[in-house]
């Protein structure tokens, strides 16, 4: 390898987003060990998961976790390779935009020229060894470009459940891989328009994943939020003083709860998709299970100890000991944990946080959380 190639490939960085509560896994994801944090897509840990997939690319020493404050000692103990210096932590969660401009604003004050790969650390994403070409390719324009790159996922279904990127010119360069100017993101559509969205081939899944120079997205956060800018530029004075932590409190303190796709994307005109033909699912709640689990003739979903006669369509999660016994029944979800079991129909799981909102309600039920 080269000189110039060496010093390239080392101005990369990933930031792994891992402040998410993971509500929609409740009860097994709770506040003490939030979904990235279980073991739901094979023996690791999702977060590890995450770093291993891109480890080649991007070692462990450039990598760093934005994580909530509660979680930091969580980390340390249970994920051996790495150390507080990979870790950002943030006060408390304010979502997506302050937490990548807060990782922006450290990683320029070690390495002003750091180009920044973003990544969800509760993903399930398949082939690891393609995914990483992608990022490699997408990495190589952003080290070039004033752009803001997504990796966009080829659709395999009429989701409703996953914003969507529309395509538009194809961005000339000379990879492998098709890029294309984004036209405009969409939230979450209803069936129809999914349909319609998936049959074009004209829109890919946003993944949540990006790559961008530090330096290109503070520059886009200056211009579509600058109030927020202002905040982070004042930080950015206190890293490395005896002042970081209180500041951090502090900026924190001051910012709203935004994206980063309604705060910068969604407004910015130089903003870039990969057209990514990998498998991808962000695992958002316990349906997703019968994507990646092995489903039973009768297409049920069994983890743990079970025992099912005459049952069909159903989950069973039992992470205790002792035995889920079913008969004569269909289209559940049954989940047991050490202090909890909840039942609901697959067909309605996805309002489990209706769940979390009346726990809440009362101060004694709050030790579900």
């Amino acid at each position: 390898m080269n000189r110039n190639l060496r010093r390239s490939c080392n101005l990369i960085y990933s930031i792994v987003l891992a402040g998410g509560k993971g509500e929609r896994f409740w009860p097994l994801s709770r506040s003490a060990r939030p979904k990235q944090f279980l073991k739901l897509t094979s023996e690791k840990m999702m977060l590890v998961e995450t770093i291993d997939r891109v480890e080649e690319l991007i070692p462990y020493d450039r990598c760093r976790i934005v994580t909530s404050k509660s979680m930091e000692t969580f980390i340390l103990n249970n994920v051996e390779r790495l150390n507080k210096e990979n870790i950002i932590a943030e006060p408390r969660g304010r979502n997506t935009c302050i937490a990548i401009g807060l990782a922006a604003v450290h990683l320029q004050y070690d390495d002003p020229d750091a180009v920044m790969v973003v990544l969800s650390a509760d993903h399930l994403i398949k082939p690891p060894e393609k995914l990483r070409q992608i990022l490699k390719e997408g990495c190589e324009i952003a080290q070039t470009q004033d752009c803001l790159i997504t990796i966009g996922i080829i659709p395999t279904r009429a989701e409703t459940g996953y914003g969507y990127i529309k395509q538009g010119d194809v961005f000339e360069h000379s990879g492998k891989y098709d890029v294309y100017k984004v036209a405009a993101f969409t939230e979450k559509p209803k069936a129809p328009v999914a349909h319609e969205y998936y049959y074009s081939q004209n829109y890919l899944w946003n993944s949540g994943m990006f790559i961008w120079s530090c330096k290109s997205i503070l520059n886009a956060i200056e211009k579509y939020q600058p109030e927020l800018y202002e905040h982070l530029k004042k930080y950015a004075e206190q890293i490395g003083t005896d002042n970081e932590e209180k500041a951090r409190e502090v900026l924190f303190n001051d910012v709203a709860s935004i994206s980063i796709d309604f705060a910068v994307l969604e407004y910015a005109d130089n903003v870039l998709a990969i057209k990514a033909d990998i498998v991808w699912d962000d695992v958002g709640g316990w349906n997703a299970l019968k994507r990646y689990k092995k489903i039973t003739e009768d297409n049920n979903v069994l983890i743990g100890d079970t025992l099912v006669l005459d049952t069909y369509e159903t989950t069973i999660y039992n992470e205790e000991d002792g035995i889920i016994a079913c008969l004569g029944v269909s289209d559940l979800v049954i989940v047991r944990t050490d202090n909890i079991t909840m039942v609901a129909r697959r067909s309605e799981v996805d309002r489990v946080k209706e769940l979390i909102n009346e726990l809440n309600k009362d101060e004694k039920n709050k030790k579900y959380l």
